[in-house]
């Protein structure tokens, strides 16, 4: 199902500035437009009052699209409609198959072109003049004006790049988009990017903390694999109020997701956007349990298999932790088998001394979906043939053809996981926005998975 995106208004297009004039160009921004307000030019407009948000981006692909004029609209670091038709438009331009998505091929030609491009001259710093008026931009509509729509925000993007350090570029623009529960007044969103070397930004992090705003909310989302040691993420999280990461993209799943525990300990407020995808599993693991007799036979569960698309472990993982903190199975040993399905096995006593054994397997998928890792099936049964207690869970996309070959003696309960449209980060995104605070239930199943994971290394 699709929807419809609102128009957008541009108080501000991308505007190329210096460092040190990034809050007196907002501020003329908007005392431009009051004065086209007071002439009836321009609705009402409501400034960023509610939180500030920073997305540390290291993918350059919207950068290098916006600077070869592919892409319109502000470098927020987030991927959307603009962004995808962006991408068609360059592998058009390139001869390269139009997917809108940002493979090797595409992002080695936008590099190739822009490098041309700059040492010929044909590329010069777009300054836009001091006026501000409010036009439409029907081209698309961002994740990040979704956020606007609902709180008029100052987001800060940092855009690292490779290359030469040739210190920090800045653009601000101002974005709202068209809400028809408010047709007033516009809701808009302040932009504020930083391009630079990853050393360059590093060095303007004192930067970065001052233009947060006030006693406001601040959230930091790092789409690289949080490190304790960099010298940024350590700046920008002991100030963020939650620290927003999505570990379906770690390059190392299992390694990063114990850098994260780490954090967690350390007292930094987090959230795994990827955590956020197991809520209709865990609730229908749960909710299949709830009858009496059911939760009686919970205790005789001894077997669990769960599989996910191969590739990046870190959903089942984290769904095994939760099933182990809730039940209370305590990690005794943990093994990676490899093979085609990457086979995970891990060992768990119960309070009562009980042994309990969980597979994780990798399935290969023909058609990946966009989230890597998704689980796909889910089995609980056990080794007495008398309990009742066979629960299978299964993904409507996937079906259940190899939990079902793994049948048994045991009659099970089947129960299909509907194919959920809110699974991409930036829709969870702006739901966690909403609603932050701090996640026992998460800080707790992270805790096992980390004693899981750690056992690897024991028995290494």
């Amino acid at each position: 199902m699709t929807t419809q995106s609102p128009p957008v208004v541009s108080l501000q297009a991308p505007k190329d500035i210096s460092l040190s004039d990034i809050e007196a160009e907002l501020n003329q921004i908007w005392e431009s437009y009051r004065e086209n307000t007071a002439n009836g030019d321009s609705p009402a407009a409501a400034r960023a009052t509610t939180f500030t948000f920073v997305v540390y981006e290291p993918e350059e692909t919207q950068h290098l699209l916006a600077a070869l004029g592919f892409y319109t609209g502000p470098i927020d670091g987030i991927a959307g409609p603009r962004m995808n038709s962006g991408l068609k438009d360059a592998q058009k331009a390139y001869g390269l198959p139009r997917t809108g998505k940002a493979d090797a091929e595409t992002l080695a030609r936008l590099r190739e072109d822009l490098a041309h491009r700059r040492s010929s001259g044909a590329i010069k710093d777009a300054q836009m003049n001091g006026e501000t008026q409010a036009t439409l931009n029907v081209t698309g509509y961002g994740v990040a004006d979704a956020i606007a729509a609902s709180n008029p925000c100052r987001i800060i993007a940092l855009c690292p790049h490779s290359g030469i350090d040739e210190g920090v570029t800045v653009q601000v623009s101002v974005y709202c988009p068209m809400n028809k529960q408010s047709n007033n007044t516009l809701l808009c969103c302040e932009y504020i990017t930083l391009s630079g070397t990853a050393d360059a930004l590093e060095r303007i992090g004192g930067i970065v903390t001052a233009l947060l705003i006030g006693d406001l909310p601040k959230f930091l989302w790092w789409k690289a694999t949080p490190d304790p040691h960099n010298a940024l993420f350590k700046r920008l999280a002991s100030v963020s109020n939650s620290v927003i990461v999505d570990s379906c993209q770690f390059g190392e799943p299992e390694t990063d997701l114990l850098r994260v525990h780490t954090l967690a300990e350390q007292g930094i407020q987090l959230t795994d956007l990827n955590w956020r995808r197991l809520a209709a599993w865990q609730e229908l693991t749960a909710e299949a349990f709830d009858p009496p007799e059911r939760r009686a036979a919970l205790t005789e569960v001894d077997k669990v298999t769960i599989n996910y698309e191969k590739g990046n472990p870190d959903q089942a993982l984290m769904f095994l932790g939760w099933l182990a903190s809730r039940l209370q199975w305590h990690p005794v040993s943990y093994k990676r088998e490899g093979g085609d399905y990457d086979l995970r096995y891990c060992s768990f006593v119960t309070a009562d001394q009980r042994p309990i054994e969980a597979e994780l397997a990798g399935i290969p998928t023909a058609d990946w979906g966009e989230i890597p890792g998704d689980l796909i099936a889910l089995r609980m049964s056990s080794t007495n043939l008398d309990a009742d207690c066979c629960t299978v869970l299964c993904s409507e996309t996937s079906g259940c053809m190899r939990m079902e070959a793994g049948g048994g003696a045991q009659a099970c309960r089947f129960e299909q996981v509907a194919p959920l449209t809110d699974q991409k980060a930036e829709t969870l995104l702006g739901q966690q926005l909403r609603r932050w605070g701090r996640d026992m239930l998460y800080e707790e199943s992270l805790s096992v998975t980390a004693e899981i994971l750690k056992m690897s290394k024991a028995n290494g």
